[in-house]
Formats: structure tokens, C-alpha cells, sequence
């Protein structure tokens, strides 16, 4: 038996049957239940839904021709269908691989075989505990080429500096345990009491002893020295000197073997062949089996609530990688359910993430409802505008003007060409967050002066500039521009003061299309996810 209480028209089920029903309808049970009756914005209408699932689950907006067949659609379930579709679309894995890339890699640079590894990964749905594991023992580069990169490129040392580990050891503890242990290398954290000095010792022995691998091999790899003893340090600020061995912060100490001076190995390394040995005990291999386990709570909230941003604009735990007792979850009891149940699932983010795109909270509006003049965002009663990457600037510039299909028909990768050029100018500085619209003076000027992207808006056969050309119509070349760009059709007062633009100009009119272009694409609302 359960009872259940209906508010607003969502239905809210005792804990006794809130196991039964689908994750979606438990998370905004959840979130209703602790707005604690306050106002909610209503359903994204279907062009907003539309420009939003396509950016998270396919990396652009979409096309006027698909936009025109899901806006027609009739169907009661096609907002399912059209996120079923992207989820099993050739498009999924790239769009994931983006989100993961800079998630991970934080702009600290890329490589082609580790975003290789990441959209093969998410092509085969491989689960996140066993992604992360291969990622974290650095491979083996014959079974995932590409994944060591993540360690390799934070492996690396500029002229005389010497290798950051203190960084490589915050970045493990950041990123995949969502706790930030940059002020507990010498000392217990002076503020924040869950993180301790002995959390960031016992990290730091996973790696003290990893290096570049001089092994020739496509992506930089790396190697690694015997562990043999456990390490000693104390606080700056006085006090015993203490000992510690390999250990994720929460979980128990790992025992280093005593192994006799020269039985280190299985197998040796061989320098003449730069093939680097195989240890018979490795910490890398100890970190990638202790870390990421259904044990490690700390790894199963970090991910789930690092995919709830990647799709609310906001974590639950904010930000996202300080996970401790005086900054608790916005809604602790989703935080719990999410992990709960992803570890139920054996990982599966596809599972997770389509679970969340059926949630009320990621299809509500992004305008406030009436009489309610603003909502805390972490409340999420309402959809928060999400700063766009580069990549999916870039990619949503392309389709727009028709550049995709344009430059697919001569065969000119302009996506691989364009890119570092795109991240350059839209791109936050490494180990700087993604997470706010920020509009910057350098990004205006290169929509302003960018050769590649002006020719873009200029009329070439089958882009966007030559349809709205050929269009005789003035209000339809319109609606054809508004639709390409923003996805929707334009309001009634913008279609007549564009059509008024236009008209006003008949001698000029490839110049005006020009120009009404370009100020549609460097509008906040083409910029940002909302």
C-alpha cells in the first residue's frame, strides 16, 4: 500500500512506493517536495526542448529541416522519441566525448587518440567505474589507446619546473571524488574540516612514482618506479611526523608487499626497446581498482552530480568539486537516489542521462513564471541558461549557415580545422570552470574579423545565405533565418522589423541578409543552452 498526494498536477508517492516508479518521476517528486510550494515555470515549449536536447545529446543545434519535422509532429510522445533517437544516433558519442573532454581535461590541452577513446567509450556505453579505471592505470595502450593521456599530459614539465604532482594529485581528488585538497597538502584544510592533510598524502603516493614513458607509441604513455615503502610527513604547523601508504580519502590503506631489491618486476624494462616494465605491485593499478568501486561514495555522488550539471547548468553539490559536510547538496535525498540507483544500473550513463532528460526539472522553461521575479538557482524551478562550449558554438555555427553540409559535399573535415581556433576564442583559460556566460571582448571580435567565419555568412551554394537569397519572400526569408539560427520562428514585432530591414533595403538585400545573420548569431540567446 502507498499513499499519494498530488500537487500541482505531479503526483508524490510515499516512501514506501517512491521505489516502484521511474527515476525521472522520483527526482521531480523529490524537487517539488523541497521547494516546499513554491512557483514553478511551466514546460519548455517544444522549440525551446528541441535546441536544448539537441546541443546536450548531439553537440549542435538542429537543422531548419529538422526543426520544421519535430515542430509539425503531432505525436503525444515525441519529445521520447526525438531523445531516443540523439541517444542512439552517430552524433551521441561525439557530443559526450565533448562534454567529458573538458570536463577532464579542463582545457590543459587535448590529443587526438584520447578524444578517440572517449567517443569510442561512449559509443559502446562503456560503464563510467570501468572507463575511469582504464583511464587511471593509464591504459594498457594495446586494450584503450588514448586513455593515458589524461595522465600523461598532466605528466609533463615545462623548461626547469619540475612535474606539478601536487596538481596531478589535486586533479584525481577534483575530478573523480569531487573534493578539492589544494590547501591540504602541508596541512589539515583550515576551513573546511572533512579534508585532511592525511587524504592528500595518501593520493599522493598513488603517483609520486609514475613518469612519461619514452616508449614510442602515438599517444604519450607513461611509466612507473617500485613503490617500496610508505611515505612520512607532518603538518607545517607543528606537530608528530605520520606515515602513510597508498589510500583514496574514506577507504582503507593499501598494504605495500616487502619485495627483496631486484624482484620488483614481472617483467623488467627493457631501455633498449623503450618498453616499459610491468611492477609487481603497482599504485596506479591499486588506484584504478580502490577508486572507482560501488564503496567509494565519494566516486558515485562526484559523477552523478557532475552529469546533473552537464544538464541542469548547476550540481547539486556546487561547486562541483567541494563534496563536504558545510557545503551539503541542494537536495540530498536526489544526490543519494541518483547514486544509488546508478550504481544499481552498473554505471550506465546513458541509462542516467536519459533518466534525466525525462525529468519535469530538465524540460521546464527557461522563463520565469508570472509574478515571480527570480528563483534561486539551485532551487531549479526553472531552466538555467547553460554557457555553450566552443565546440558546440563551432558545430552549431556550421549548421546554421549550412557550412555542414556544404563543406561534407567537397569533403573538407572544417569542424577538425576550425576548432582550436574556436576554443582559443571562446574557451576559458586551463583549469578555469565552464560553467557561466560570459561574453569576453576577444570572442566579439573574432565573429567581427574572423576570415572563415565571415565567409560563412556570405552566399555559396546550398548554405543558408544562398536559400534565404533565392527566397523572394522577405517574411519567409525570415522565418527560414530564424528558424537555422535560434530555432524557433520569430515573434510578431521581430518578423515585421526584419521584414521592414529588409524591405528598406531591396538594392542592398545580400548585404542585409548579411547582417541579420550576423546579428543573430552574436545575440545571448544564440550563445548559451537555455
Amino acid at each position: 500500500m502507498r499513499i499519494v498526494i498530488s500537487i500541482c498536477g505531479i503526483w508524490l508517492f510515499a516512501q514506501a512506493g517512491l521505489a516502484q516508479e521511474s527515476l525521472h518521476r522520483q527526482v521531480d517528486a523529490l524537487i517539488l517536495a523541497n521547494a516546499k510550494g513554491k512557483t514553478f515555470s511551466g514546460s519548455a515549449d517544444d522549440a525551446e526542448y528541441l535546441r536544448r536536447v539537441y546541443l546536450d545529446f548531439a553537440g549542435r543545434i538542429p537543422s531548419a529541416t529538422e526543426a520544421r519535422r519535430f515542430l509539425d509532429s503531432k505525436e503525444v510522445d515525441r519529445r521520447t522519441k526525438l531523445l531516443d533517437a540523439l541517444l542512439a544516433g552517430p552524433e551521441y558519442a561525439a557530443s559526450m566525448e565533448g562534454h567529458f573532454h573538458v570536463m577532464l581535461m579542463e582545457r590543459l590541452g587535448d590529443h587526438a587518440d584520447w578524444k578517440k577513446y572517449l567517443q569510442r567509450s561512449f559509443a559502446d556505453n562503456k560503464p563510467w567505474d570501468e572507463l575511469v579505471r582504464e583511464i587511471l592505470a593509464a591504459g594498457p595502450q594495446e586494450k584503450a589507446p588514448g586513455a593515458a593521456f589524461f595522465l600523461s599530459k598532466r605528466l609533463e614539465n615545462y623548461g626547469a619546473n619540475p612535474v606539478d604532482y601536487p596538481a596531478l594529485t589535486r586533479d584525481i581528488g577534483r575530478l573523480f571524488l569531487g573534493k578539492d585538497f589544494r590547501c591540504a597538502q602541508c596541512h589539515d584544510h583550515l576551513t573546511i574540516k572533512d579534508y585532511k592533510q592525511h587524504d592528500f598524502q595518501g593520493l599522493f603516493v598513488f603517483v609520486k612514482n609514475v613518469s612519461l614513458s619514452t616508449a614510442k607509441t602515438t599517444t604519450p604513455g607513461v611509466t612507473e618506479k617500485p613503490t617500496t615503502a610508505k611515505i612520512e610527513f607532518s603538518s607545517v604547523f607543528g606537530g608528530d611526523k605520520v606515515q602513510t601508504g597508498p589510500r583514496v580519502p574514506g577507504l582503507k590503506e593499501i598494504a605495500i608487499p616487502t619485495l627483496k631489491k631486484g624482484e620488483e618486476y614481472v617483467e623488467k624494462p627493457d631501455v633498449k626497446q623503450q618498453k616499459p616494465g610491468v611492477l609487481k605491485f603497482s599504485t596506479l593499478a591499486a588506484l584504478s581498482e580502490q577508486l572507482p568501486t560501488p564503496a567509494n561514495q565519494a566516486f558515485n555522488r562526484n559523477i552523478v552530480n557532475r552529469l546533473w550539471f552537464v544538464l541542469m547548468g548547476r550540481g547539486l553539490v556546487h561547486p562541483l568539486d567541494l563534496d563536504h559536510g558545510d557545503n551539503p547538496p541542494s537536495h540530498p535525498e536526489v544526490l543519494d537516489l541518483l547514486a544509488k540507483e546508478f550504481v544499481a544500473h552498473k554505471y550506465d550513463i546513458k541509462w542516467l542521462v536519459r533518466e534525466l532528460a525525462l525529468t519535469q526539472t530538465y524540460q521546464r522553461s527557461s522563463q520565469l513564471p508570472p509574478l515571480v521575479k527570480n528563483a534561486k538557482p539551485e532551487e531549479f524551478r526553472t531552466a538555467l541558461e547553460r554557457r555553450m562550449s566552443a565546440e558546440q558554438l563551432l558545430r552549431s555555427m556550421l549548421q546554421a549557415t549550412g557550412m555542414t553540409e556544404v563543406k561534407a559535399a567537397k569533403g573538407v573535415p572544417t569542424f577538425d580545422t576550425m576548432s582550436p581556433t574556436f576554443v582559443k576564442a571562446f574557451a576559458s583559460e586551463p583549469r578555469e570552470p565552464e560553467e557561466e556566460f560570459s561574453p569576453t571582448l576577444k570572442a566579439t571580435l573574432f565573429l567581427l574579423n574572423d576570415k572563415s567565419v565571415l565567409s560563412w555568412l556570405e552566399a555559396q551554394p546550398g548554405n543558408l545565405l544562398d536559400r534565404l537569397g533565392r527566397e523572394i519572400d522577405n517574411r519567409k526569408a525570415v522565418e527560414e533565418l530564424y528558424l537555422s539560427v535560434l530555432t524557433r520562428l520569430p515573434g510578431i514585432d521581430e518578423a515585421a522589423d526584419a521584414v521592414r530591414y529588409l524591405d528598406e533595403r531591396k538594392g542592398r538585400r545580400p548585404v542585409a541578409l548579411r547582417n541579420l545573420a550576423w546579428a543573430l548569431f552574436a545575440s545571448t540567446e544564440f550563445c548559451v543552452n537555455h
